[in-house]
């Protein structure tokens, strides 16, 4: 199941991409600098409202991914537990502003999100350790 792999790599994919933005890796020219925080507020919500979880963001752009990590990690077991029901539930719905939704659905797109997060990240990583020229990306 492919939604099981993403899960299995889920606390991974999100080192990989806060190992990078440590490192000094630069979102601003990519479309990560505005999807990324957006992907980690949806996913909070869908764990707020899926299985009851409390995660709470107050940082803007993509330090809402370390807030992130700091309350995943304080809650660890709880919150993988939280995902696996979510994932095991085919009948859960939440409401979002377009209507209502599968959870596990948006679960699953967010676990997407974050493994080709972590895919891009690594492949900038490695043309920037190449020294190869700043990729601008017109979105």
């Amino acid at each position: 199941m492919e939604a099981q792999s993403y899960y299995q790599q889920f606390e991974r994919n999100v080192r990989i991409v806060l190992d990078a933005l440590a490192a000094g890796l630069d979102l601003r020219t990519t479309a990560l600098e505005t999807s990324l925080p957006l992907e980690v507020y949806v996913l909070c919500e869908v764990l707020n409202q899926g299985a009851g979880e409390q995660f709470q963001l107050t940082a803007t752009g993509v330090a809402r991914l370390a807030e992130f990590q700091q309350q995943f990690m304080r809650h660890e077991d709880q919150t993988l537990a939280a995902m696996q029901r979510i994932l095991a539930d085919k009948r859960g719905i939440m409401r979002t502003p377009e209507g209502r939704v599968l959870t596990k659905e948006m679960l699953i797109r967010r676990l997407e999100f974050f493994n080709e997060a972590a895919r891009q990240v690594n492949v900038m990583r490695t043309q920037q350790a190449l020294g190869s020229p700043r990729q601008h990306v017109v979105a």
